[in-house]
């Protein structure tokens, strides 16, 4: 696949990073089970350890099924190179590992999944990191929130469970002025929907349990590095640009060039937090995306026809999906998502919170599941699961007042799916 980035999205998404397996002409990845790698000799083994050569030592650390998938979605994503781990909040830690110090923050958008939110209000505390909070519809407060102690800046594309669209130009504009990467969460609009690297991001990440896999099987997460950006342009990025103890004093950046973040992120990273995704997790991944493009357009297709349907039912409130001609993000959809704004939104009840619980609690073909991503179309009350532990300010910042639904659209047929809203709808406003 040397000329691969001649190919279209859904030639890559089967063939990207594959490769017949070079011992039995096996077509589809092997699942290598292996802890293990035998070395060629003692030389070998030491060029491996000291990073002079590239190869297989331990599967916490690399992996033949693995590095497969990594290829995959760097190159889907537009990126030079990619680490996948266990999980989409293991990508997040991941993420900003390498970057942050105590007594260092991120600026991060208020409109994130509530597990995002918990992770950076609570937990990266314990590391001695900070998190400041800010409506990215307001890039001026953005940009106020950046200090000289801000590492990163962190958003959704398409957000969770709101379906909101951050407009990742402007901040990437903020980023690049203030010398710090941009993090993008591409989960909910995948590379097909939106590729945040085109629009100046210098990180993505996913979890991969959601569209990528597409069937709700297994989880795993992933950082995308667009190699852009100069981490030895200033001395904010010590991980990265000066001198490693336990590398003899290596430097990343100096070593690896655009590559730098991606060796941190395998040889430190993977090696050190151990968040090591497993070959099973990556072949069902890897199968998954073979059909991405296919189940977005259907995805799409179905969450268009129903948002437009729910906007209209007399027991809905509001309907936040961008995809409808009256969202506010009409316009940032066309701009960063062109092809669709993907299968998530929320729905706001005019009976309440009650009505809520009712709703979810009738539905049939939808799954009350938290997840999302899924073939099949799922649901959740988000105030009183997902985004329990946030405050109700936290919560209506994030798109999960106590009047709103969830919805993730799959890949049903639509009659059917509105058929089940329909009576849901009615036995929740009786």
């Amino acid at each position: 696949m040397t000329d691969a980035p001649n190919y279209g999205f859904d030639t890559l998404q089967i063939h990207a990073g594959a490769r017949p397996d070079p011992a039995t002409g096996a077509r589809q990845t092997p699942i290598y089970q292996t802890t293990a790698y035998v070395f060629r000799d003692a030389e070998h083994a030491a060029a491996l350890f000291n990073l002079q050569e590239v190869g297989y030592i331990y599967s916490r650390l690399t992996n033949p099924t693995v590095a497969v998938l990594q290829e995959r979605v760097a190159t889907l994503e537009g990126g030079v190179g990619a680490v996948c781990c266990s999980s989409g909040h293991a990508a997040q830690i991941m993420a900003l590992f390498p970057l942050m110090a105590p007594g260092k923050n991120v600026v991060v958008s208020t409109r994130l999944y509530g597990g995002s939110i918990t992770q950076f209000s609570q937990t990266i505390k314990r590391f001695g990191w900070m998190a400041k909070f800010v409506d990215f519809d307001d890039m001026d407060a953005v940009e106020a929130a950046i200090d000289d102690d801000t590492r990163a800046v962190f958003c959704e594309s398409i957000a969770n469970p709101g379906g909101y669209i951050t407009d990742i130009a402007a901040a990437a504009k903020l980023a690049d002025a203030a010398g710090i990467p941009l993090i993008v969460d591409n989960t909910s609009a995948t590379p097909y929907l939106c590729k945040p690297i085109e629009h100046g991001a210098t990180l993505v990440v996913h979890s991969m349990t959601k569209y990528l896999t597409g069937n709700g099987t297994v989880t795993g997460g992933v950082v995308v590095d667009s190699g852009k950006f100069d981490w030895s342009a200033s001395d904010k990025f010590p991980s990265l640009s000066a001198p490693e103890e336990a590398y003899h004093g290596l430097k990343f950046h100096e070593t690896f060039g655009p590559l730098a973040f991606t060796f941190h992120g395998i040889a430190i990273g993977l090696r050190d937090l151990g968040m090591t995704l497993n070959p099973q997790a990556a072949h069902y991944t890897l199968m998954g995306i073979e059909t991405l493009s296919l189940r977005m357009e259907r995805h799409v297709q179905n969450a268009e026809k129903i948002a437009a349907w729910l906007e209209s039912h007399d027991a809905v409130a509001g309907v936040t999906y961008a995809g409808l001609d009256s969202s506010p993000y009409k316009a940032r959809k066309d701009a960063f998502c062109p092809k669709g704004a993907g299968g998530l939104f929320t729905i706001k009840l005019k009976a309440g919170y009650d009505a809520c619980v009712k709703f979810v609690d009738t539905l049939e073909l939808f799954s009350h599941v938290a997840n999302l991503g899924d073939t099949r179309s799922l649901v959740i009350h988000s105030a009183s699961t997902t985004h329990r532990q946030l405050t109700p300010a936290q919560q209506e910042a994030a798109g999960a007042g106590p009047d709103v639904v969830r919805i993730s659209i799959g890949i049903e047929d639509a009659d059917d799916l509105i058929a089940d809203l329909d009576q849901a709808l009615e036995a929740a406003s009786a």
